[in-house]
This record gives C-alpha cells, sequence and structure tokens, in this order.
C-alpha cells in the first residue's frame, strides 16, 4: 500500500484558520418542524412516566401523552395531554414531567423552552378495570 500526497485546493483543508471560516450568521439554519418538536415531547413525557427509563414507542394509545407546541425565534411553548394512574400525588407527577419533559426538549432541540403545561385527562385505576360495588 503507497500514500501519495494530497495536492490541489483541498490539500491542508483541516488546517484552514478560524479567520477564515465562514461567519455563523451566514452558515444557514437548522429548522426543527413543531412536529418533530412535539413528538419528542411526548416521548420525554412517556419517560417521565416510566421514572427516566426509555420508553418503549407506543403510537396512539389510550395511556401515550401528546404534545403540542408553538415555537418562534429559537423558544418553545409546550402543552401536554395525558392519563396519570390513580391513586398518585398529582403535583408531585406534574413536576417531574414539566422538569424532565422541559430539560429533554430543550437539550435535544438547542431550543429555550419557556412553558411546559400538563394537563391531565383521566386518572386510571391502577389495579385494571374497575369493578362495581360488591352486594
Amino acid at each position: 500500500m503507497t500514500s501519495h500526497p494530497a495536492t490541489g485546493p483541498s490539500a491542508g483543508s483541516a488546517d484552514v484558520s478560524p479567520a477564515a471560516a465562514v461567519p455563523p450568521a451566514e452558515r444557514g439554519a437548522t429548522v426543527i418542524p413543531d412536529k418533530v418538536v412535539a413528538r419528542i415531547a411526548a416521548r420525554a413525557a412517556r419517560e417521565a412516566l416510566a421514572g427516566g427509563a426509555a420508553a418503549s414507542p407506543d403510537h396512539g394509545g389510550p395511556g401515550t401523552p401528546s404534545a403540542s407546541v408553538t415555537t418562534g425565534n429559537g423558544t418553545v411553548r409546550l402543552s401536554l395531554s395525558m392519563n396519570l394512574p390513580y391513586p398518585t400525588d398529582l403535583a408531585t407527577a406534574s413536576r417531574r414531567v414539566q422538569q424532565y419533559v422541559g430539560e429533554k426538549v430543550g437539550r435535544l432541540t438547542g431550543m429555550k423552552v419557556t412553558e411546559v403545561s400538563v394537563v391531565i385527562e383521566q386518572l386510571v385505576a391502577s389495579g385494571g378495570p374497575r369493578q362495581g360495588r360488591v352486594q
């Protein structure tokens, strides 16, 4: 195996000085669609409810959290709707979801999360389907 020295304009391109680099304002921007941010938020909410573990990709089940987002100028506002198990401490669960989702969305998208609102649609009995009164 023989090696040949690089020649031409690409030779030594790894040694480009910072002054010769393209300024950030001229490089362009990465645009993340709202739908993608919403999917990240919904997945993060599932992970938060599962105790921070990677949640299985549950698509649209009755207990699956849903998210809607509003983005603009590098910021995002999130609104989450979900069911929670009964009995549970609603305030603690809501705060845990808000904090986890806000941090995860911010880290993965690079956007500043300004608000995370949580709507609890329903409390679901943790012991399975509820039985009627015993007579």
